[in-house]
């Protein structure tokens, strides 16, 4: 943690606990004294609401658990047993399930603004990739919880992600079998993903841990992305940042309170609430909406590489859609060492703001071509699309460090936040607020 501790025990109690288990100290340090830029805006909210949905999805999970059979011939029956016996049972399985969906949106919304103000760059990185890994496992723990329902879309889903690892050289089919619990998705997958669901929400906890804690040494990047340089640069995080993420957190939770009471199943697909059947597919498998751009890049490869004017394949389509698919996500561990620039914020950078939004627009639009049938245009929209993805990472990224011109940057936080607002300090606080930032801690930043 940056700076010095300002805490002072108040009663003799107090001092004894703290001299043993400074845990009261801990928490004041990072959530009430510690210091944070002082013109951070409302994209900076979402870690705080990061962090109450998973704790919402643990807590309701748990709950859910304790009435879910984790058995092929039980395991819809279960779920559905619950929404209609249990008190509260589909307030419950609903809060859970769109949940999931807002958890995503507001992880979404993490990420774009981290490569909008350029948070991953030094001496970030690992702050950057550890944010990936929580992606990462979250996208895993998502994709078994759906099974879990064991629907038509659900069994289906299963069969058709677990068979990606099998276009793995030497080892796919091996990893495959272990995956499933033997040959083919059934009672022993339905045990093997319910156990991993459950699991892996603790695992992406205790890397929020981490991930806090790396924020804490670093300090958080601010709109300007110019460093803290000054005690005026920052303000204290309680209250004038708890107030703007509760503000934040209310109007999150209103939104996500209309989906679970009015709009539950609209983010969901109509075929799981059909009991799985092995004997008949269903029209168009496709994934919840969160993994629709990945898997559009997936589908985007449908031709072989090999040696040219030669028979020999080197990476048949299966594969390569695989390779592209995990790359995708990949290029993101690497973004630090990507991008060229010394300039962090989009803001003093025009190009690659243009550049930047017009990634974002890509990748929403490979969302939709995720859920449209591999067929006809959509097709070779796929292939623009996922060629515009990497091509962003690997090639706009890097050259744009050498060629763009970044706008002038101001010398400090204060100066950009007075340079907003003349007439006082920005903060909306007066002088009382300037003369509380001067008494913080100053962040390392």
């Amino acid at each position: 943690m940056s700076g010095h501790s300002t805490y002072q025990p108040t009663t003799a109690f107090g001092k004894w606990f703290d001299d043993r288990l400074p845990l009261y100290r801990l928490v004041h340090d990072s959530f009430v004294s510690y210091p944070v830029p002082r013109n951070l805006n409302t994209f900076y909210t979402f870690g705080g609401i990061l962090m109450l949905m998973l704790v919402s999805q643990i807590v309701t999970g748990i709950v859910i658990a304790m009435h879910y059979t984790p058995e092929a011939t039980m395991g819809f029956d279960s779920v559905h047993a619950m929404t209609r016996d249990v008190a509260y049972g589909d307030t419950l399985q609903d809060w859970h399930a769109v949940g999931a969906s807002m958890f995503f949106v507001a992880v979404y919304i993490h990420i774009f603004r981290g490569l909008y103000y350029g948070s991953y760059k030094a001496p970030r990185e690992i702050l950057w990739i550890l944010g990936v890994l929580i992606y990462l496992l979250m996208m895993a723990t998502a994709f078994m919880g759906y099974v879990l329902p064991w629907g038509q879309m659900s069994y289906w889903g299963a069969q058709v992600i677990t068979s990606f690892f099998s276009a793995i050289p030497l080892v796919g089919e091996t990893v495959r079998e272990y995956l499933l619990g033997g040959y083919a998705v059934g009672n022993a997958t339905l045990n093997r993903f319910f156990s991993l669901h459950y699991l892996l929400p603790f695992m992406i906890a205790g890397i929020v841990v981490l991930h806090v804690w790396s924020l804490h040494v670093t300090g958080q990047t601010n709109p300007t992305g110019v460093e803290v340089k000054s005690k005026q640069d920052v303000i204290p995080f309680t209250p004038y940042a708890t107030v703007k993420d509760a503000f934040a957190l209310v109007c999150f939770i209103i939104v996500f309170a209309y989906f679970v009471f009015y709009m539950p199943d609209y983010l969901g697909h109509a075929d799981n609430y059909i009991p799985a059947d092995p004997l008949k597919t269903p029209p168009h498998i496709v994934p919840e909406w969160y993994f629709l751009p990945f898997y559009a890049i997936l589908r985007a490869v449908d031709f072989n590489i090999g040696i040219p004017f030669t028979d020999i394949v080197l990476i048949d389509s299966k594969l390569g859609g695989v390779l592209a698919m995990f790359s995708a996500i990949a290029v993101l561990f690497v973004v630090p060492w990507l991008d060229t620039s010394e300039v962090r914020s989009a803001n003093y950078r025009p190009m690659y703001k243009i550049f930047f939004w017009l990634f974002a627009a890509n990748a929403v639009f490979l969302g939709y071509l995720g859920s449209r049938p591999a067929e006809g245009i959509w097709i070779p929209l796929m292939k623009l699309t996922t060629f515009w993805y990497f091509f962003h990472f690997l090639i706009i990224m890097p050259l744009l460090g050498w060629f763009e011109k970044p706008l002038p940057r101001p010398a400090s936080i204060t100066d950009a936040v007075l340079a907003k607002h003349p007439d006082g300090d920005g903060s909306g606080g007066g002088t009382s607020q300037l003369e509380g930032a001067a008494a913080a801690p100053q962040s390392k930043g």
